[in-house]
C-alpha cells in the first residue's frame, strides 16, 4: 500500500515528465562543480538587470497606466506588472531608451502632469508621447522595486547643458535652482542615481558617428556629468554593436578610465534582414537561433580581450546593456512597436546566455535583456487588464538565485549537440554559484529530441546533502503563454533526481532547463 506522500511524489514526478518534449533517445553528459576552487569573484545582481524603452507598450499600458485607470494600480503603476517584477527581484532598470534615449528631452517629462509636451515618437512607429511617464515617475518605479536605475542620457540631439542639468536635478541636494525644481516638483531628497549612459548605439540611431568622434565628444560630457556629495557618477560609454571589435579598441586607447564601463549590444534571431517569427520555426530555425545566441561567448571574449590588453588594472568595465532575441512583429501589431510571442525556444536561449555571462563576470558587472514589458524578449506581456509570464520570465525567476552569489566554476567537456550556418550548439550548458553556504546549479539540455542523463560530481560532496530541484519545459517548443489561457509553460518541481556515488545524476528532458539546490 502506497501513503499519500509517497503517492504525490509519484504523480508530481509524472507530471513533470508528461509536461516536456516526449524523446526517446538519449544523450549522457557530466558536469565537474569545482565548488574547492572558487576564488571569490561575485555573480553581480546586475547581470540580470532589465530594459525599459518608450517603445511600442513598454511603457504606457505595460508598466504605467495613469492613477485613474480601471486597471488596478499603485500610483499608476500596473499592480500586476510591479508584483511580478517585484518577484523577479529586478536588480538594476535601464531607461528611457534604446534609440529613444536620443530623442528625449528630461524637461517635457516633470512637472505638472496636465502642462507636459506631447510629443510624436519618430524612433517608434510615430506614436505620441504625452510625457506623463517621465523622470519622477520612473525613479520613484525603481524605488518601488528595489533597484537601481541606469539612465541613458541625450547625446544625439541633446547637450552637454541639458544631461548635466538633469543628472543635477536627480542628484543634488544643494539650494541650487535646478535641484529646487525638482523640489517644487514633489521630491525633497535626491535619487542618488548611480549609472548613466552617455548616449546610446552612437554608432547608428544615437548619431551615426565614428568612435574617434563619440570618444571626443563622451569626454567633454563626462567632464561636466558631476558627481554630488562624494558620490561617484558611473559614465557608461555607449559601445559596440555585437562585433565591432574596433569601436572597443578606438574608445578603449581614447576614453581609457575615464569611463566606468562601455556597452555591447548582442541581438539574436535567424537573419537580421529576415528574423523569422517568434512562434512559428522549424527545427533548423531552433538551432540556428541557439547557435547565433551562445556565440555571444565568442563575441565578449575578443571585446574582454582588448579590454585586458588596454586597461590590464580592470578599471573599466562591460555592461551588456541590451541582449535578447529579435523577432519580426505579430502579424497586426504596429511595426514601430516590436511586440513578439516569447516561447519556449527563448527561454532555451536565455538560460544558456545567463550560463554564459557567468563565466566573464570579473569583466561583465551588468547586462540588461530588451525588453521588459510588451517589447522583443519580454518577461511579461499585458493586454488590456490581463497579463501573462513569459517562458524567460520563468528562467530570470528560476535563476535569480544566482544573484550576488560567488562564482563556482564548472566543467561540462566541449561535446556539441550540431552545427549551423550561425555556428554550434554545445550540447549542455551549465553555471553554478554558492550562496549563505548553499549550492546552486543551473543546467540547460538544448536538444530537441533527447533527453539527457546528466551526472554531476562536486569537490565536496557530502552524503548527507538535501537536493531539490525545478525545471522549465512544455511538450513543444513552440509553446507560449497566451492571454485567458492556462500556461503551458511553468516551473513545476523536478523529481527525476537521485544521489549517486560522489554526486548526482539527473534525467533531463529535451529542451529543458534545470535549476538545482544542494543544502
Amino acid at each position: 500500500m502506497i501513503d499519500m506522500k509517497a503517492a504525490r511524489l509519484i504523480l508530481t514526478s509524472l507530471f513533470a515528465v508528461t509536461i516536456c518534449i516526449t524523446a526517446a533517445a538519449q544523450l549522457t553528459g557530466t558536469v565537474h562543480v569545482h565548488d574547492n576552487s572558487a576564488d571569490g569573484t561575485v555573480i553581480p545582481k546586475e547581470i540580470y538587470g532589465q530594459f525599459s524603452e518608450h517603445l511600442g507598450r513598454c511603457i504606457y499600458d505595460g508598466i504605467w497606466v495613469g492613477k485613474d485607470s480601471p486597471i488596478p494600480n499603485v500610483d499608476g503603476y500596473r499592480l500586476d506588472v510591479l508584483n511580478a517584477l517585484k518577484e523577479l527581484k529586478v536588480p538594476v532598470l535601464r531607461w528611457p531608451g534604446g534609440c529613444f534615449a536620443d530623442d528625449y528631452h528630461w524637461m517635457d517629462g516633470i512637472g505638472p502632469q496636465e502642462k507636459r509636451t506631447s510629443i510624436a515618437n519618430n524612433t517608434w512607429g510615430g506614436t505620441m508621447e504625452d510625457n506623463s511617464f517621465g523622470t519622477h515617475e520612473f525613479l520613484n518605479l525603481c524605488e518601488l522595486l528595489g533597484c537601481e536605475p541606469y539612465i541613458s542620457g541625450n547625446v544625439g540631439s541633446g547637450s552637454v547643458e541639458e544631461l548635466a542639468k538633469w543628472v543635477e536635478y536627480m542628484n543634488s541636494d544643494a539650494p541650487s535652482t535646478v535641484a529646487d525644481m525638482r523640489r517644487a516638483n514633489g521630491r525633497e531628497e535626491p535619487w542618488h542615481v548611480k549609472y548613466l549612459g552617455i548616449g546610446n548605439e552612437a554608432w547608428g540611431c544615437g548619431g551615426d558617428m565614428t568612435p574617434e568622434y563619440y570618444s571626443d565628444l563622451f569626454k567633454r560630457y563626462a567632464t561636466y556629468l558631476r558627481s554630488y556629495k562624494g558620490e561617484r557618477l558611473l559614465k557608461v560609454a555607449s559601445g559596440a554593436s555585437d562585433y565591432d571589435y574596433n569601436w572597443t579598441e578606438v574608445c578603449m586607447k581614447a576614453i581609457g578610465s575615464r569611463m566606468s564601463a562601455i556597452a555591447v549590444h548582442y541581438y539574436s534571431s535567424l537573419d537580421w534582414n529576415h528574423k523569422g517569427q517568434a512562434a512559428k520555426f522549424d527545427n533548423e530555425g531552433y538551432y540556428t537561433l541557439l547557435a547565433k545566441a551562445v556565440d555571444i561567448e565568442n563575441c565578449i571574449r575578443k571585446h574582454i580581450s582588448i579590454m585586458d590588453r588596454l586597461d590590464p588594472d580592470g578599471n573599466v568595465d562591460l555592461f551588456v546593456d541590451e541582449w535578447g532575441t529579435w523577432w519580426d512583429v505579430e502579424p497586426g501589431t504596429n511595426p514601430g512597436h516590436l511586440f513578439q510571442q516569447n516561447t519556449m525556444r527563448d527561454a532555451m536561449m536565455a538560460a544558456m546566455t545567463l550560463n554564459i555571462f557567468h563565466k566573464y563576470t570579473r569583466r561583465i558587472k551588468m547586462a540588461n535583456i530588451a525588453q521588459v514589458v510588451n517589447v522583443l524578449q519580454s518577461m511579461v506581456l499585458t493586454k488590456g487588464d490581463r497579463m501573462v509570464l513569459t517562458p524567460t520570465y520563468h528562467v530570470f525567476n528560476m535563476y535569480k538565485v544566482h544573484q550576488d552569489a560567488e562564482f563556482i566554476p564548472v566543467e561540462t567537456g566541449d561535446n556539441v549537440l550540431t552545427y549551423t550556418s550561425r555556428g554550434a550548439v554545445p550540447e549542455l550548458s551549465a553555471s553554478a554559484s554558492r550562496k549563505d553556504g548553499v549550492l546552486h546549479v543551473s543546467l540547460a539540455n538544448p536538444s530537441l529530441d533527447k533527453t539527457q542523463t546528466v551526472k554531476l560530481d562536486w569537490d565536496s560532496f557530502r552524503k548527507d546533502a538535501k537536493v531539490s530541484a525545478t525545471v522549465l519545459c512544455s511538450k513543444d517548443i513552440h509553446d507560449f503563454n497566451d492571454f485567458g489561457k492556462e500556461p503551458r509553460v511553468a516551473v513545476k518541481p523536478f523529481t527525476a533526481v537521485r544521489k549517486v556515488a560522489g554526486g548526482v545524476e539527473i534525467e533531463m528532458p529535451a529542451a529543458s532547463v534545470v535549476v538545482l539546490e544542494i543544502k
